[in-house]
């Protein structure tokens, strides 16, 4: 259930391939900001099109786990509003191959901008659709739902975009002189996968609960009833469960915010930067204009 988890290596580039021969007569329309290179949208349209068979970057092995990501993602929602086994058995495997792409990415040499771009929407959007259903299912807690995929959208889109104006080749490539928590947070992959298994496994707990009424005193073996105090005892494994990665789940969106906040602040600095240039340009304008004068 590794939301995140070993994604960071997918967003660099590519090993070279030979279409960048290719590129050679359009060589001008790629120009450096930073520290990537930025490619014309056309010439990459027809480097996409043109890729062969042995270098086809859709069909990347850590992209083709993406798309089976996808599917047993889409077949979990299709289950569930009646079938929560099947349900919780296709996204948890759809969460767990979170991680395995990561890996494979970086054992094949295929890792590429667009699995890594392929993981992150992969991931809030399935995390989304089961929010939209605790929505109807808790409908008295629904503006909190509502507001937690308003905050994993915007702190994670506006965090890609800042990093993207200021030349980072991934969004995980944070400094600790920037966010100490970020930098912690993205850089230590054990807490990566902490953090993004325990705030899924929050909500799928909220989900199995309304499922499953069992209380743990009727399903455990009664050797082991007399170990549990009588307040566990009345509640199911999933609202235990619940109850666990709660603060995991409330951490994970304290950093969401920490991520909103900075990357408000690092696109204000960009504009404040921009403006300043720009009025200096004028400034040296105006003095030549003088100077002729």
């Amino acid at each position: 259930m590794t939301r995140h988890s070993n994604g960071s290596a997918r967003a660099h580039s590519s090993p070279a391939t030979p279409l960048a021969g290719k590129m050679t007569p359009k060589a001008h329309k790629i120009r450096r900001r930073g520290s990537i290179d930025v490619v014309d949208a056309k010439v990459a349209v027809d480097l996409a099109t043109a890729q062969s068979y042995s270098e086809n970057v859709f069909l990347f092995v850590p992209n083709l786990i993406g798309y089976t990501r996808v599917i047993l993602a889409g077949l979990s929602l299709h289950f569930m509003s009646y079938h929560p086994r099947y349900c919780t058995l296709l996204y948890g495997i759809s969460c767990l191959l979170d991680a395995v792409d990561g890996l494979a990415a970086r054992t094949l040499g295929q890792t590429s901008k667009f699995g890594a771009v392929l993981d992150m929407v992969t991931d809030r959007c399935t995390t989304s659709c089961l929010l939209c259903y605790l929505s109807s299912a808790y409908p008295s807690y629904a503006i909190l739902f509502q507001f937690l995929i308003a905050l994993d959208f915007s702190s994670h889109y506006m965090h890609m975009y800042s990093s993207l104006v200021t030349g980072s080749r991934s969004h995980k490539l944070v400094t600790s002189d920037v966010s100490r928590i970020l930098w912690y947070y993205y850089n230590d992959s054990r807490t990566l996968f902490f953090m993004c298994a325990g705030n899924e496994l929050f909500f799928v707990s909220l989900y199995l609960m309304k499922w499953i009424q069992t209380p743990l005193s009727a399903s455990l073996p009664s050797p082991l009833v007399s170990h549990f105090p009588a307040f566990l005892l009345s509640l199911t494994w999933p609202a235990v469960m619940a109850i666990l990665t709660f603060p995991v789940c409330l951490i994970k969106n304290v950093i969401n915010v920490v991520q909103l906040w900075k990357a408000s602040k690092i696109l204000v600095g960009v504009d404040l930067a921009e403006r300043a240039a720009e009025r200096e340009k004028d400034s040296i304008a105006i003095a030549k204009l003088e100077k002729k004068d």
